[in-house]
């Protein structure tokens, strides 16, 4: 029955029963994007295509609003195969929204028939609820497993514990009474790999041994990773948000979202992280939240038979990803909304919310880390922050916009000579050189040696009386009689100024290492190495004001708060703004970034600090380009994006981006009754277009409906098979009533119910601002130009992302503010700084008689053949 309503396609888009009877639980879609593939299918080859004549074609079936009269003549069943998308298309999201309220109202109108009918009812409704709790659940899960796995696996490295080989490092010291104060990370039961294999535990054989072994396997790690995502699931590699943002727009990528790509993910990701390559498994654990909530939505129908549904599931599991990865539920929600959503409604805020809170609640139930909290580096700050420290807070945001606007540069041009040159074309060959570069420069220096989350951990901690840190080895009062919380600022000692030097040569080495590891074919999340090099920043710089603070305390800018003996500066605060300015200054998040790392301190105090370094990352970064990591990756990739942030301020017209142009193949048509099915067919096998305008008459050429070819290729050869006389030579009538035909004329075939009779268009002067807001506000896959109600030329979302790039490059200066109040009018220019020609300006001379305004525009429309 779904299928029979949804494909009534004799509608009208301005339906008034259609818009007003909307779904209880949805709005009328206001903001959509809908996204199409231009490079290998679909909606590109309405005009451009890439497929070959005569092949099979699948597409999606246009969308328009949905209508209460049925006008499916003589297609009364549902054909097969009919409303379902293939690999690389668009969702056509009024469809979609159209199906949904189908339901729902046959739904409500049955529900009171019977308790039965009821229940169907009461499930349908509280299926939204059932599936992102599912989703949470499973989210929260393996979160938890993939933190304990990484732990024990990283620790593996290093050596193993004799007591209980499936504990840690941390976990099998832990019930040890031997180990010390100033040495409470060694106990008789862990032992390293020297002491294993050549019986020393110090010497340079000792150290040679655990550097060889540390090699090897992390080595072996990345090999294993590497050849599980090629040979199993190739879509298991990299971060996923890039994808994942495409996908929630509308575009579909069959199996990027399951159980294949979400079983090699979780184990490749904890591979990747034990490997010790400059990566995290934040991003990642979106894309395998997002995997559980895409294969949950199967057990309903509300979301497994409808795209546009499935993806508000998508948009909470994304909010329950970044619940687990960084314990910040609210944050989570934010960043789904800010960062990946297209379409998020009210209900999806809500069910976002709850997802993230179940996942959240499931990590901490398992306490991964044995801490009771839902991530590593949870810290928490007593010491409140001063006026004057807003300079260093800024500084750390203008570091970190320049960190973003460097990486994002270097990292798409290394990805784009990968794609462009033999060495992407061995992708384990890369991996193990990667790897095996990290892991022999890591070694020496104990910050790069450590975790990534335990660095981060490490520099966010503030210097306690029971910290053993090198970066906490400051010169003690002699004179102190009590361990207070709350230490004064001291000179530091030597130990400080050596963990400086190697936080130096650890931040060089971490921006080195993340440009070349983030896009390899391995799960690799951004997050994590971002903030680790920030928090390195951060540290470094909390350590010099602390310094300069105490040494030059009667500066004028100390003097009022930083007395001799006051704890005044807290460098692990400054640690974590660098982080997240670093964060901000790749990604462009803001207040989802600022919300995230409020709930890591749990300090409402330290919000205005995080406020300035977020927001002056972003500005410094949008100095170099607007776009973030994952906005210049889904560029890089081709992916069929459209992003609803940026701005259209050029002055082109929709004439300017039609086509056909003069150089392309004339624009092809069906007329409404004066073709036969074997013209059809010809047109259809002889032309790769997707989609063909539907006019009244070669001599007319007025619009009456645009159809699919998937549409037309199914309706003939249905036809063919149930109804009798239908033959190559009968006529294929899209109008509403059947023309008279001549007696012996073989049976008409009536295809009007497949025609979508409203198709969006637009005036050949319409300004490409408004087209584009169409597009994306509307989610249209192509858009028909006319001029005086006939048809001159289509423009397709590949043109549109295709004039949004050609703009970009020529950096066309903005529109003058009083544009906007003028009539307008093609300028007598182009974008290239050529005379327009007058074909493509559509601009018509006075005309003083309907004979003289036929004439012109008889002059136009066969300027472009049809």
């Amino acid at each position: 029955m779904e299928s029979e309503q949804l494909f009534h396609r004799g509608y009208y888009r301005n339906s008034y029963n259609s818009i007003t009877s909307a779904s209880s639980d949805e709005e009328l879609l206001d903001g959509a994007g809908v996204i199409m593939d231009f490079q290998t299918s679909e909606d590109d080859n309405l005009l451009d295509g890439d497929t070959a004549v005569g092949t099979h074609y699948t597409m999606t079936n246009g969308g328009s609003i949905s209508s209460s009269t049925h006008l499916l003549d003589l297609l009364d069943e549902p054909i097969p195969g009919v409303g379902t998308y293939d690999d690389f298309h668009t969702i056509d999201w009024v469809r979609e929204r159209c199906k949904d309220r189908e339901r729902h109202r046959r739904i409500n109108s049955k529900k009171k028939e019977s308790a039965w009918e009821m229940t169907k009812s009461l499930y349908d409704a509280w299926s939204g609820w059932l599936v992102v709790t599912l989703t949470g659940l499973a989210s929260g899960a393996l979160a938890g497993l993939i933190d304990i796995a990484a732990d024990w696996m990283t620790d593996l490295k290093e050596g193993i514990c004799l007591s209980a080989l499936w504990y840690n490092h941390e976990q099998c010291c832990w019930g040890s009474n031997e180990t010390t104060f100033e040495e409470r990370d060694k106990c008789p039961q862990w032992k390293t790999w020297a002491e294993l294999i050549i019986g020393q535990a110090e010497g340079p054989g000792s150290y040679i041994m655990n550097y060889i072994m540390y090699i090897f396997w992390a080595l072996s790690f990345a090999f294993l990773a590497v050849s599980l995502v090629k040979v199993f699931a190739p879509y298991a590699c990299g971060s996923g948000i890039p994808e994942i943002k495409t996908i929630l727009s509308g575009f579909i990528i069959r199996g990027y979202l399951g159980k294949w790509t979400l079983m090699i993910k979780t184990i490749t990701l904890v591979l990747a992280v034990a490997s010790g390559l400059s990566l995290g498994k934040e991003g990642p654990l979106v894309h395998v939240a997002c995997c559980c909530g895409n294969i949950f939505s199967y057990l309903f129908p509300k979301y497994s038979t409808n795209e546009a549904k499935k993806r508000e599931v998508l948009s909470a599991a994304s909010a329950a990803g970044v619940s687990v990865a960084f314990g910040a539920p609210i944050g989570g929600v934010l960043f789904s909304l800010e960062e990946v959503s297209y379409y998020f409604p009210l209900k999806t805020l809500w069910r976002s919310f709850f997802a993230a809170l179940v996942a959240a609640f499931v990590l901490r139930s398992i306490n991964p880390f044995g801490n009771s909290r839902l991530v590593l580096f949870y810290v928490e700050y007593h010491t409140p922050w001063y006026l004057f420290e807003l300079f260093p807070f800024i500084l750390l945001g203008v570091f970190g916009g320049l960190w973003g606007a460097f990486f994002i540069r270097a990292n798409i041009a290394w990805c784009r000579r990968r794609k462009s040159t033999k060495f992407g074309k061995y992708p384990v060959l890369e991996v193990i050189i990667v790897a095996a570069i990290t892991a022999v420069a890591a070694f020496p220096n104990p910050y790069t040696r450590l975790n990534t989350s335990e660095l981060i951990k490490e520099l966010f901690t503030d210097c306690g009386p029971l910290e053993s840190s090198s970066l906490c080895d400051y010169r003690n009062d002699m004179n102190a009689s009590k361990i207070v919380d709350d230490i004064p600022d001291r000179p530091a000692g030597l130990g400080v100024y050596s963990a400086i030097w190697q936080l130096c040569l650890a931040l060089i080495f971490k921006i080195i290492m993340t440009v070349f590891t983030f896009g390899i074919k391995v799960p690799s999340g951004l997050f994590i190495p971002s903030m680790a090099i920030g928090a390195i920043a951060g540290r470094i710089v909390g350590i010099a004001v602390e310094q300069l603070a105490y040494y030059h305390h009667d500066w004028f800018i100390f003097k009022e708060w930083c007395e001799v003996g006051a704890d005044c500066i807290t460098p692990g605060l400054y640690a974590m703004v660098g982080a997240a300015a670093c964060l901000g200054g790749v990604t462009r998040m803001t207040v989802s970034l600022v919300v995230i790392v409020f709930e890591l301190t749990g300090g409402l105090e330290y919000i205005v600090p995080l406020m300035a370094a977020v927001m002056t990352s972003k500005w410094v970064g949008d100095a170099f380009g607007r776009e973030g990591i994952y906005e210049a990756h889904i560029r890089l990739n081709g992916y069929p994006f459209l992003d609803a942030k940026e701005e259209f301020t050029h002055t082109t017209l929709a004439a300017d981006v039609m086509r056909p142009r003069r150089s392309d193949p004339p624009l092809a048509v069906l007329t409404q009754d004066n073709m036969t099915v074997d013209d059809i067919e010809n047109m259809i096998n002889e032309t790769s277009y997707n989609g063909f305008p539907v006019i009244m008459s070669k001599e007319s050429q007025r619009l009456v409906g645009f159809a699919l070819r998937r549409d037309l290729t199914i309706a003939i050869e249905s036809a063919r098979k149930k109804q009798e006389g239908i033959v190559g030579s009968s006529r294929v009538c899209f109008a509403q009533h059947t023309p008279s035909l001549p007696a012996e004329s073989p049976r008409p075939l009536k295809l009007r119910s497949i025609l979508d009779m409203s198709p969006f268009t637009v005036t050949d002067h319409t300004p490409m601002e408004i087209v584009v807001d169409i597009f994306r506000k509307l989610g249209l896959r192509q858009c028909l130009v006319t001029h005086n109600g006939s048809v001159l030329g289509i423009i397709t979302k590949k043109n549109m992302v295709a004039h949004l790039e050609e703009l970009t490059r020529r950096a066309e200066p903005l529109t003058p503010p009083w544009y906007h109040h003028k009539k307008r009018y093609p300028p007598s220019y182009g974008p290239d700084g050529k005379p327009r020609p007058r074909v493509h300006n559509v601009q018509l001379s006075p005309v003083t008689s309907e004979g003289e305004e036929a004439g012109e525009e008889a002059r136009l429309l066969s300027s472009t053949t049809l």
